[in-house]
């Protein structure tokens, strides 16, 4: 599917496009609330800027794509695949990432405010100055992430990997680190 032709769709209404190939996609811009896009594949599209607010993205494949300040609140992205997606100032509050791939994704400045990372796999992330206020992070792998000047008041960490993750300058002041 082409890019011009979803957002096509979408203009008259059409929300659904479960399983839709947008592989390198330009939708640079684009208002796509509300829309389906479970099992997707948008491997190296570019979402920059786009409004993605409630948008669900169960299972889809985003390797390598370009979410830099998207508004992903209150999105679906549980068990999606983010390797090596960038989310610098990307907003995901509240958004699901349960089971999510974000393996060295770029997530420098991302709020991620009460965002639900159960089991999320982080590993190698730049989490440079992101906000992970009051997220839940329980079993989450941080291995080697970079948490430096993030924030964790309040966050779930209960069971998270954090084996060489960098911490300096992190606020974890009221972290819950165990159930």
């Amino acid at each position: 599917m082409k890019a011009s032709e979803l957002l096509s769709q979408y203009a008259t209404g059409v929300r659904d496009f479960t399983g839709a190939n947008l592989s390198e996609a330009n939708l640079e811009g684009a208002n796509l609330s509300g829309a389906i896009l479970d099992k997707a594949i948008l491997d190296g599209a570019n979402l920059n800027k786009a409004n993605l607010r409630q948008v669900s993205f169960s299972q889809a494949d985003l390797n390598g794509a370009n979410l830099t300040q998207a508004d992903l609140s209150g999105a679906n992205l549980n068990g999606a695949i983010l390797d090596g997606a960038i989310l610098d100032e990307a907003i995901l509050d509240s958004a699901d990432l349960r089971q999510s791939d974000l393996t060295v994704a770029n997530l420098t400045s991302a709020t991620l405010s009460e965002a639900n990372l159960n089991e999320a796999n982080l590993n190698a992330a730049n989490l440079d100055g992101a906000d992970l206020s009051g997220a839940d992070l329980a079993i989450a792998d941080l291995t080697d992430a970079n948490l430096s000047q993030a924030d964790l008041n309040d966050a779930n960490l209960s069971g998270a990997n954090l084996e060489g993750a960098n911490l300096e300058g992190t606020l974890l002041d009221q972290s819950r680190q165990d159930t």
